[in-house]
């Protein structure tokens, strides 16, 4: 059997194989806190270049940056019913405001706080308290503020990026004068989201409406975009919600619109989370480590030295950082090529084992041999690690580009035959547990069904652990009758498994 950087394998045990690649790319580790994750500077790098990119997309788009208070008074969280009792078992309280010694030496709480304070689970109330102050009038909309914040959900069944009970995020928050505008914002989100994970993280994602049962608590409509991992279960990626007059009514956001009548505003909320980082590895991964999308990684091409005396070391790291220069002149879609050369004093197994694992997109070898030869030779991260190609040492600095294209391509690929040769259309109901079925197919992916907005159908897919991630608004209208209901339906939805 072959040997490979990560063990156990994908198929000899998923959720172990993932913690092992989290380990190996030295993305994070638990901390003594339950539930939390230190990110570490490889991890954060990759956060890093989400949120540079997202940032951008966001501010083309009229938005602007701000920061809300981390404490809650929990009567703003029970103003808006429906959004307390969505979160309720996963939210944070403090109740006191310092520590005293007691007479044994230990410390306990003092100073009990007149209103209990609730840590940031989102920020629709505390952020909706402010825009009742900031809005008077039509022409204080629409408001379109984004914040880069960390939130506290105590998860009760913790994993890196996908769940834990702090985490990063960005969540965005607008306010507008009409429905149609709200509405609008809430889907051109929703197709930023949908952008940034096909075109940079090269993670093909569905995008529509989820069911009632799905929405976020207290909204009207939730869209989501939902990405099939490698072991066929779906990740929610991003959602973007249409909170109507919901929030604005339980906190007063009104203003007097052009006839001077008062108007509740619409308001809307959206966000990603560093759980992309977790969908990054379960859609690209191998059983050698992590696998980047050129586009999200930190380094993009690192170069690797090879030489054992003092005169073949001055030549190859003079080779290596012309190369480096070299190639930083030109760019990749419209930013500079990202290169490292690592000149440690390590063994050069060592060394490429260790970004393989880490999965920089493009690793270069160069030695005495190589510059003799006018050749460099290269390996790409989307292949076996022993394939490598050997390509002119004048013509690569020029061909970089083309090379992190193909390869950036080639991920959004396979991740879309992945999950085609995992996705069946299903039309009877009998057919789904069979779908589902472990023992019939290694890896249950996404069934494409007819089902209503019914709750009778969560009911039905529940024993199945299986639920309705969305309906996916790019579509053809198909109508057909609810497997579970009988009503009549314009569009398949996309029901699977999920994390």
């Amino acid at each position: 059997m072959p040997k490979h950087g990560i063990s156990p394998t994908r198929k000899e045990d998923y959720p172990e194989w993932y913690q092992q690649v989290v380990r190996a790319a030295d993305l994070a580790e638990s901390s003594p806190v339950r539930g939390c994750m230190v990110i570490k500077p490889h991890g954060f790098a990759l956060w890093e270049r989400m949120q540079a990119i997202l940032d951008g997309m966001f501010k083309a788009t009229g938005h602007k940056n701000a920061y809300f208070p981390l404490f809650i008074p929990l009567s703003y969280l029970e103003q808006e019913a429906k959004h307390v009792e969505g979160f309720a078992k996963e939210c944070a309280v403090v109740t006191h405001h310092r520590l005293e010694l007691d007479a044994d030496g230990r410390l306990v709480p003092k100073g009990k706080l007149e209103e209990p304070l609730v840590v940031r689970p989102t920020s629709e109330t505390i952020i909706g308290a402010m825009y009742a102050k900031w809005v008077q009038s039509w022409r204080d909309l629409p408001i379109l503020i984004n914040q880069w914040a960390n939130v506290v959900r105590w998860e009760m069944r913790p994993r890196v990026f996908l769940r834990t009970a702090e985490f990063l995020w960005q969540e965005g928050h607008t306010a507008h004068a009409t429905e149609a505008e709200a509405l609008q914002e809430t889907l051109q989100m929703l197709d930023i989201y949908a952008m940034f994970a096909e075109r940079d993280l090269a993670i093909p994602v569905w995008k529509g409406p989820k069911p009632e049962s799905e929405r976020f608590p207290g909204a009207v409509e939730t869209y989501s975009i939902e990405a099939m991992m490698q072991d066929g279960k779906a990740l929610q990626a991003g959602t973007s919600h249409f909170l109507g007059q919901n929030f604005a009514k339980a906190q007063n956001i009104s203003f007097t619109d052009k006839t001077s009548k008062e108007e509740y505003c619409w308001t809307t909320s959206w966000g990603v989370s560093t759980r992309l980082i977790g969908g990054l590895i379960m859609t690209h991964a191998d059983d050698d480590g992590l696998v980047l999308p050129p586009r999200i990684a930190p380094e993009q091409i690192v170069l690797l030295p090879i030489y054992r005396t003092d005169e073949d070391k001055t030549a190859v790291m003079n080779c290596c950082q012309e190369m480096k220069d070299l190639i930083e002149e030109n760019q990749w879609r419209d930013e500079k090529i990202r290169v490292q050369i690592d000149d440690r004093d390590m063994r050069g197994g060592d060394k490429a084992w260790q970004h393989i694992k880490q999965g920089v997109p493009v690793r270069v070898e160069i030695g005495p041999r190589d510059i003799a030869n006018g050749t460099v030779s290269i390996a790409r991260r989307d292949e076996p690690p022993k394939q490598k190609h050997a390509i002119s040492l004048e013509e690569f600095p020029n061909s970089a580009a083309e090379l992190l294209e193909s390869i950036q391509s080639n991920l959004l690929k396979k991740a879309v035959a992945f999950r085609e040769s995992h996705s069946s259309k299903i039309d009877s109901k009998d057919e789904i547990p069979a779908f589902f079925d472990a023992s019939q197919q290694d890896i249950p992916g996404f069934a494409y069904v007819h089902v209503a907005d019914d709750p009778a159908v969560a009911k039905a897919l529940d024993p199945l652990k299986v639920t309705v991630r969305c309906t996916p608004m790019e579509w053809d209208e198909e109508p057909g009758k609810c497997l579970f209901t009988g009503k009549t339906v314009s569009r398949r939805s996309v029901i699977s498994r999920s994390y």
